[in-house]
């Protein structure tokens, strides 16, 4: 029963290792706005500019901050960013599987016969 368990345990390890390099925290957004030049369309009523990706996130003492992505980088930071959600339910079968590993291989009680 253990060698199964652990055998799945290596699988969870090796996936998390294929994960560990593309992992991104965060959610993405995507904005329209309005640019600097007043006489642009973006101000009355043509459409504004964008689709523009943003990444947010809890940074330090747990405020809200983010970053703008690159049209160049957006695919790349929505693998980073599907990644952190895998890793997230990988290391929840990781810590099933080590409970029924210690489960498995915890000793048995010895009963004892009453005089």
């Amino acid at each position: 029963m253990t060698t199964k368990l652990r055998q799945r345990r290596d699988k969870a390890i090796d996936r998390l290792l294929e994960l560990a390099p593309q992992i991104l925290v965060g959610s993405a957004s995507e904005t329209y706005r309005t640019c600097g030049n007043k006489n642009c369309r973006c101000h009355g009523e043509g459409p504004k500019h964008g689709p523009h990706m943003y990444v947010s996130y809890k940074g330090e003492h747990g405020r809200t901050t983010g970053y703008y992505v690159p049209v160049a980088l957006q695919q790349q930071v929505r693998d980073g960013l599907a990644a952190w959600k895998d890793l997230h339910e990988l290391l929840k079968e990781l810590a099933q599987l080590n409970k029924d590993i210690m489960h498995a291989e915890r000793p048995k009680k010895v009963r004892r016969k009453r005089a």
